[in-house]
C-alpha cells in the first residue's frame, strides 16, 4: 500500500506547536472532556503522558517517566493500589518507565493528578516530539564495576528539559538519552539517540558521545569525550541544537538520526557547538565491556542485588505490593531496568523468597495488541512459544516487536523478532521475521532481518536451531557467535542455512571458515541447493518455505493503516 503523501508529511503536529505551545494549553486539562476530545486534545495530550485512540476511544493510557529506573518501593506499592482500585493493566517499559493500560475517562485526572504528585515521577514528556525518560544501568551507583554514578547527573538533566516551556511538546521528534557510569556492560544502551558511555581520557574517567540511536540504528561515535560535570551542558546543548536545525518536514524523517544522516556528523557537531559555546576534548578510551548478569548479583558494599522476574513487562498488583513490602522490610531499593525487570538492591544476602517466574528475564516485549493499537501480535502471549530454559541458560537477548515500530527492539538484541500478519499457512494467520546480526555491547551494528516469514509454530523450533549452532560453535556467548560467525555470512545465505537444517534435519555445522557454496552442498541433491547454486541463496529459501509450510509463493508482508487493519 503506497501512501499518499499528506499521511507522509503530517504537518499538523507542526502546525499545534505553531499556534500553541503544549506548555500554554496544558491548564485547559483540569477543564477538558475526556469523552469528547478534539484531535488537538489528543496530540497535546501524549506530551503529558495520556494517550488516547480515535480507534479506540473509550481507554486511556498513561504513562510514567521513572528518572534512572529509581521508582521506590513507596512509590510503586501506591500505584499497585491505584492499578487496583481502577482495575488497570500495569507494564514496565523499555525505558524504564511505567505504562497503566485501561483508565475510563472520568478517571483520567484523578490518576494523571495522583502520579504526578509521587516524589520522583512524572507523566510529563512521555509520549509525544519529547526528550524521553533518561535511562541507565539498574545497578547504577551500586554495582562492583560503577566508576561514576550517573543518576545525580539525570537528575539535573531532567530538572532542565523537564517542564521547560520550549521544549515540551516542541521538538521535531522524541529524543531518548541512555547514559552508564559501568564499566561492565549488558544492555543496548546504543538504540539511544544520545548516549553517554564510560570512557578514559589522559587519567580522568569520563564519557564517549554516540549520537544517532533508534530502535532500528545504533548510536555513532561523535569523537567527543566530556567530563562528569560537563554532561547536562553538553545534552542539554545538543537538545537545543535539535530543536533549532533538526528536520520537520516529515515525522519519518525526523529523528536526530535523520538530522545526522542530512547534514553529516561534522555539520551536526557545528550546531551543537552554537549551544555548548566552549570547546570540548576528542574521545577517550572506551571502558565499556560486556557482562552476563544472573538473578542475583553481589554489589560493591557487600549486599545483594536481586533480579525480580515479570511476565515480560507485565505484573499485577500483588505481586507489586510484594516486592514493595519485601524491599520496605530489608531496607532496599526499587529499580526499573531498561530489560523489563524489576530490581531490588541492598538486601542483606542472596537468599530471596521469590517463586522465581519461568518466563525468560532476556526477553524485552512491546505492549502488544491488547494495548497497542499498532500490534499485530498479543507479544506477551506468543513470547512464551520461545525455548524459555535455553535462553536463561545463555543469556541470549530476545528484542519482541509487534510491528515494525521496533518497541520490543528487535533490531538491539542477539535474535529480534517481529510479529506479523499474513494467511499463507493455511488456517494460521501468524508469522514472525527474526532479525540477527546485532553487535550491541560496543554499539557496532543493528541486527538485519535474515528469516523473512516463519510461521509461529515455527519460532521456537527456528530459535532453538539457531542456540544449537550457537553451542556447537564454541563461542563464548551468543554475541560472539553474531560476530564471528553468523556475520561472516550474507543474510540470505544464513536464511538458506537454517532452514534447509530444519528440512533436512541434517546436522550440517556453519564453518566461518568453509566457503558458503560447500556449506550448502553438505546438503547433498535436494532440489533446493540446485535453486541455491543456480538462482541464489533468497530463492532457494523460498523453495524450502513452500516445501515445508505449503504456502503458494512466500509471503509479503505490506504495512497498513493501522484504523485499516483486521479487528483484533
Amino acid at each position: 500500500m503506497m501512501y499518499a503523501p499528506e499521511h507522509l508529511t503530517e504537518k499538523r503536529y507542526e502546525k499545534y506547536k505553531a499556534a500553541l505551545r503544549p506548555y500554554d494549553w496544558f491548564p485547559q486539562i483540569e477543564t477538558l472532556d475526556f469523552e469528547s476530545l478534539a484531535e488537538s486534545d489528543r496530540v497535546y495530550l501524549q506530551d503529558f503522558g495520556i494517550f488516547n485512540s480515535e480507534l479506540e476511544e473509550e481507554s486511556f493510557m498513561l504513562r510514567v517517566r521513572v528518572p534512572g529506573g529509581r521508582v521506590g518501593a513507596e512509590n510503586f506499592a501506591e500505584i499497585a493500589e491505584l492499578v487496583e482500585l481502577h482495575d488497570l493493566t500495569l507494564l514496565l517499559t523499555a525505558r524504564s518507565g511505567i505504562q497503566l493500560h485501561g483508565i475510563e475517562a472520568d478517571n483520567v485526572l484523578e490518576l494523571f493528578n495522583r502520579i504526578n504528585a509521587m516524589a520522583g515521577l512524572s507523566t510529563w514528556q512521555t509520549f509525544g516530539d519529547n526528550v524521553r525518560n533518561v535511562v541507565t544501568d539498574p545497578f547504577d551507583g551500586r554495582g562492583s564495576s560503577c566508576e561514576i554514578e550517573a543518576f545525580p547527573i539525570i537528575e539535573k538533566m531532567h530538572d532542565v528539559f523537564h517542564k521547560n516551556p520550549e521544549l515540551v511538546g516542541m521538538l521535531p521528534r522524541r529524543i531518548s538519552i541512555g547514559i552508564t557510569g559501568m564499566r561492565e556492560n549488558s544492555w543496548p544502551l546504543f538504540s539511544n539517540d544520545l548516549f553517554f558511555g564510560l570512557a578514559e581520557k589522559d587519567g580522568e574517567k569520563g564519557f564517549n558521545v554516540y549520537m544517532g540511536g533508534k530502535n532500528t540504528e545504533v548510536s555513532q561515535p561523535a569523537d567527543i569525550f566530556v567530563g562528569e560535570e560537563e554532561v547536562v551542558g553538553f545534552a542539554t546543548a545538543v537538545i537545543e541544537a535539535f530543536n533549532r536545525y533538526g528536520l520537520r518536514e516529515k515525522r519519518m524523517k525526523s529523528r536526530l538520526f535523520h538530522m545526522i544522516e542530512h547534514y553529516g556528523m561534522e555539520q551536526v557537531k557545528d550546531f551543537i557547538a552554537e549551544c555548548y559555546e566552549k570547546p570540548w576534548r576528542t574521545a577517550g578510551k572506551s571502558l565499556l565491556h560486556k557482562r552476563h548478569f544472573g538473578d542475583t548479583e553481589k554489589l560493591r558494599d557487600g549486599t545483594y542485588g536481586y533480579r525480580y522476574r515479570t511476565d515480560y513487562g507485565l505484573i499485577r498488583p500483588d505481586e507489586v505490593k510484594k516486592v514493595s513490602e519485601y524491599a520496605t522490610r530489608h531496607g532496599a531499593e526499587v529499580r526499573i531496568g531498561i530489560d523489563q525487570q524489576l530490581y531490588l538492591l541492598g538486601l542483606p544476602d542472596e537468599t530471596v523468597s521469590f517463586t522465581v517466574r519461568e518466563a525468560s528475564p532476556t526477553v524485552v516485549a512491546c505492549a502488544g495488541s491488547e494495548y497497542c493499537p499498532f500490534s499485530y501480535w498479543s507479544i506477551k502471549e506468543e513470547a512464551h512459544y520461545l525455548p524459555q530454559e535455553r535462553l536463561v541458560e545463555h543469556d541470549i537477548k530476545v528484542g519482541f516487536s509487534g510491528c515494525m515500530k521496533g518497541c520490543g527492539r528487535h533490531k538491539h538484541a542477539d535474535i529480534g523478532i517481529v510479529g506479523l500478519r499474513n494467511s499463507k499457512y493455511g488456517k494460521e494467520d501468524k508469522s514472525a521475521r527474526i532479525f540477527l546480526g546485532c553487535e550491541y555491547t560496543e554499539g557496532k551494528r543493528p541486527a538485519e532481518v535474515v528469516f523473512r516469514t516463519i510461521p509461529l509454530r515455527e519460532m521456537n523450533r527456528m530459535v532453538t536451531l539457531l542456540i544449537d549452532e550457537y553451542e556447537a560453535s564454541g563461542q563464548e556467548d551468543f554475541e560472539a557467535f553474531t560476530s564471528n560467525v553468523l556475520n561472516r555470512f550474507h543474510e540470505s545465505f544464513v536464511e538458506f542455512f537454517f532452514l534447509a537444517r530444519r528440512e533436512s534435519g541434517l546436522d550440517v555445522r556453519l564453518d566461518p571458515d568453509m566457503a558458503p557454496e560447500k556449506l550448502a552442498a553438505g546438503f547433498g541433491k535436494r532440489p533446493y541447493v540446485k535453486v541455491a547454486m543456480t538462482e541464489g541463496y533468497a530463492k532457494a529459501s523460498d523453495a524450502i518455505i513452500r516445501q515445508l509450510w505449503h504456502a503458494e509463493d512466500v509471503a509479503v508482508v505490506r504495512h497498513v493503516d493501522p484504523s485499516k487493519r483486521r479487528s483484533r
